[in-house]
């Protein structure tokens, strides 16, 4: 746009309407843009759900050796109630980005990139799991051997219960994938009941024709012990059988995104690049959808258990956990 002189100066009347008629001419001589009635793009954000977690409820009495889940526990147990978990920001966090790009929010006119999909997240345990000790031990058909119904599930040496941590996750994974278009449905509604069977929950995948399933855990190893892995199904001549394969490519996704959304490292002392392949588990060896289990760390080495009582990490792990299922399906 032309200098128009500052109040105060002499300005010629020739000049004035040099000024104007050049200004005329063209929206941008004067620093506008044309308006065609369209809005900007909205901006986009990491999508996480609630970061209030559920009720916390002690690990409790049953031995939780023979979990469907990883490494048996024999110090999981506890009958003291865990304690608050922080809510600052871990001072041994690692920063850690996505591979994946978040969504733009809600009331975006942007495609939804899960539209269309449905996928089952199996949060692990049940906060009430220890007051029904004959219900989670009643012994039930895996087509590999028989086991316990479910278990209560490891803690932290504070406290904070495995049941606790996975229903937290699993409610924020759910709004995040929800965010993005996908049909979710869980495998429990609260954290203040008992079960369901390992059975039941490989069924609630199945009954929904999921296109991804996801059961999410956390390990109740050696102190020394750290890091992540993901469990897979094997072939048991079984149900499992044809989704074997695409399980695998599922649990791939979720390594890579779960590594580089959250730092975690790769689990020191089970499977081997934080895979493990396994024909024991109840909710692999009976799903007919494309199915993986995520120990998350291990909730009984102090570092993780300070990042997994962290409600930001566990919004990081959520989102992690969104962007590796949807790598697999897009």
């Amino acid at each position: 746009m032309p200098t128009v002189p500052r109040e105060g100066k002499n300005v010629t009347s020739r000049a004035l309407a040099t000024a104007l008629v050049l200004c005329c001419l063209g929206v941008a001589a004067c620093g506008g843009a044309p308006d065609d009635g369209t809005a900007g793009p909205a901006a986009s954000g990491p999508a996480t759900g609630p970061a209030d977690p559920g009720p916390s409820s002690p690990a409790g009495s049953p031995d939780s050796s023979g979990s469907d889940s990883g490494s048996p526990d024999p110090g999981a147990e506890s009958s003291a109630p865990p304690a608050e978990e922080d809510t600052g920001s871990p001072a041994d966090e690692t920063t850690a980005t996505s591979d994946s790009t978040v969504p733009a929010p809600a009331g975006s006119s942007a495609v939804k990139p899960l539209s269309g999909k449905i996928v089952v997240i199996d949060p692990g345990h049940n906060g009430h799991n220890y007051r029904n000790p004959s219900a989670i031990n009643r012994q039930v058909d895996v087509l590999t051997h028989k086991k316990a119904c479910d278990t209560t599930g490891t803690a932290t040496n504070d406290g904070y219960a495995e049941a606790a941590f996975t229903w937290d996750v699993s409610r924020q994974l759910k709004a995040i994938l929800e965010s993005r278009g996908a049909t979710v449905k869980l495998t429990r509604t609260s954290n203040t009941g008992v079960g369901p069977c390992i059975t039941e929950r490989a069924a609630i995948g199945n009954r929904a024709r999921a296109d991804a399933a996801i059961s999410v855990h956390a390990d109740g190893a050696g102190a020394a012990d750290h890091g992540f892995h993901v469990i897979m199904p094997k072939k048991i001549n079984g149900p499992v059988d044809p989704v074997v394969d695409d399980s695998e490519r599922l649990g791939r996704a979720v390594r890579k995104a779960f590594r580089s959304g959250t730092g975690l490292p790769y689990s020191t002392y089970i499977g081997r690049n934080a895979m493990s392949f396994r024909n024991d588990l109840g909710g692999l060896n009976l799903s007919t959808v494309p199915k993986v289990f995520i120990e998350c760390g291990n909730m009984r080495n102090a570092a993780e258990a300070r990042k997994f009582r962290n409600a930001e990490f566990r919004k990081r792990i959520a989102l992690s956990l969104a962007n590796g299922v949807q790598d697999y399906l897009t």
